[in-house]
């Protein structure tokens, strides 16, 4: 396992990390997940995900359980959460949700600082842009959150670039704590938000990359070629929405393509995917998912694959892979 440096910080972080969307509290519990948590930690993974939302908070109680079980050293580990969406998805009280206000952004924090069991968290990142709170607003309370001890930096997570530029220069003017990373989607069917709209902020303003789904929500592990297996993430209760994205016809010939390619590689689809993201040099970290202990290790094997990424292979994942690419 390589580590990265996150942008232009300090903080290094594992090439791959381990995250915990939709698996943590719906297929994962507690004991899982301390077991795959040591198993990423044991094979050189720093770097923990989650969010605030996910599965309502109660990803982040399973992750605190697990680090308390672990009983890591501090330092050894990296944490991020999100905010944005907040709990109360169903209920119409103002600034419980869809926001980015100080007020919400304030008791956030300390929510998940309480579930998870931690002093602060390392990564904090605004989920979403808010277009009804000014960025200003947004920026002050994320710089006070790491001022006040409770974070350490802070980011954004599928902002355009216009929205990250506009939010760096009110901190870079205001002398306050500055966004460092952003989380955007990433993978070889949706690319050109990190390839082309990002491409400035990497020298401008040292943006470092913290990306999720390498594996297009398991598109690009070859299992949804036939439909949706029963056991698959596209079958969850509310995952509905994937399957469009996950049958599609001329995705799902590429992939067939893509398959060979990983063969000759001696390696899986997945494992050639995750590989190829963790190629980009802009890409600080990989988040990987995963429900059990096999596929955990099976992702880890991506990092055995870098290397084998020449400018030859990679053209050839292009000329499959590039035209059907958002």
């Amino acid at each position: 396992m390589q580590y990265r440096r996150l942008g232009r910080s300090g903080l290094q972080v594992s090439e791959l990390s381990l995250g915990s969307w939709v698996t943590y509290h719906n297929q994962v519990d507690v004991t899982a997940a301390r077991e795959m948590m040591a198993a990423a930690f044991d094979a050189g993974v720093n770097f923990f995900d989650n969010a605030e939302v996910y599965a309502a908070g109660q990803s982040e109680v399973v992750m605190g359980e697990a680090l308390k079980a672990l009983k890591w050293p501090r330092l050894n580990y990296v944490v991020s959460t999100k905010f944005f969406w907040g709990l109360d998805r169903e209920g119409q009280a103002a600034n419980r949700k869809d926001t980015l206000n100080r007020k919400y952004l304030t008791q956030a924090i300390d929510g998940s600082l309480r579930r998870m069991g931690l002093d602060f968290i390392d990564l904090v990142f605004c989920h979403r842009p808010d277009p009804n709170t000014p960025v200003e607003e947004t920026v002050w309370a994320m710089s006070d959150m790491i001022t006040r001890g409770k974070a350490l930096y802070w980011g954004t997570s599928e902002w355009s670039a216009q929205e990250i530029r506009a939010a760096w220069e009110i901190a870079e003017r205001h002398h306050l704590h500055k966004p460092v990373m952003e989380q955007p989607q990433y993978n070889l069917f949706h690319r050109k938000r990190v390839e082309q709209e990002y491409a400035r902020l990497y020298e401008d303003i040292g943006l470092g990359l913290t990306i999720w789904s390498p594996l297009a929500s398991g598109l690009l592990t070859g299992k949804y070629r036939s439909g949706v297996p029963s056991d698959s993430r596209g079958a969850l209760e509310g995952m509905g929405f994937l399957v469009k994205g996950l049958t599609h016809a001329e995705k799902n010939a590429a992939v067939a393509q893509l398959e060979a390619v990983a063969a000759e590689l001696g390696c899986t689809l997945g494992q050639m995917a995750i590989a190829w993201a963790a190629h980009n040099p802009r890409v600080s970290t990989v988040i990987t998912g995963a429900s059990r202990i096999s596929q955990l290790q099976e992702n880890l094997g991506a990092v055995d694959v870098i290397p084998k990424l020449t400018p030859q292979v990679l053209a050839r994942i292009d000329e499959i892979a590039l035209p059907l690419a958002s």
